[in-house]
């Protein structure tokens, strides 16, 4: 297919595509003449993934570029591409006072006494849960031992099933990109669930 086909096809401008063409979010068509080219099946897939990070996920285009590029790259393993993207989408909220590290250090404590979590101290996302646990209790709104639990279990679910599908999928591409999938897209899905349990639970306790 020629670009204002894959345009069509895809609901991708003709110039988004040709700015992710030059990218390398895309990789480039088969040259039929010096201003023309032939797309394909797997640009259409490609296309509708970078499509679904970016306005979906939220990514910027430098940060899906490098988690592409693991997905790509044969030579990284299924693992490093899933910490690659923790690692690119893993915001940090910024230094909160020791004391509230330290807080949050306990909350970690037992979150990963509770769940048996085995994840290395400098684990980008280890950071992340720190930083966001810190400033909660700057706030006065640290969670008790009980939401922590429901919390991680919570987490737990929601990885088992992640890495469920990656083990459904065939080959280490289509494996790669479902890891990709689940982590960024699932982010977003899992939070809305959160927000449509939250109304329905809230309804049930307190309307009226």
């Amino acid at each position: 297919m020629r670009v204002s086909e894959l345009s069509r096809s895809s609901g991708v401008p003709v110039a988004t595509i040709k700015y992710y063409l030059r990218e390398n979010l895309l990789h480039r068509g088969e040259t039929t003449s010096p201003n023309q080219a032939r797309y394909d099946d797997t640009h259409l897939r490609r296309l509708r993934l970078v499509r679904a990070l970016v306005e979906v996920g939220g990514l910027p285009v430098a940060t899906v570029r490098d988690v592409l590029a693991a997905v790509d790259d044969p030579g990284v393993d299924l693992h490093s591409v899933l910490g690659r993207t923790v690692s690119a989408i893993t915001r940090d909220p910024g230094a909160a006072d020791e004391r509230a590290v330290g807080d949050a250090d306990t909350d970690l404590a037992t979150i990963t006494s509770h769940t048996g979590w085995r994840v290395h101290d400098g684990a980008p996302a280890l950071a992340g849960a720190r930083s966001v646990l810190a400033r909660m209790h700057e706030l006065g709104q640290a969670p008790g031992e009980d939401t922590l639990r429901a919390w991680a279990d919570a987490a737990d679910r929601a990885a088992e099933g992640d890495l469920l599908a990656v083990r459904r999928s065939s080959g280490r591409e289509e494996a790669a990109e479902t890891a990709l999938v689940g982590t960024v897209l699932g982010d977003a899905l899992l939070a809305s669930l959160r927000r449509v349990a939250q109304e329905s639970r809230s309804a049930q306790l307190y309307r009226g």
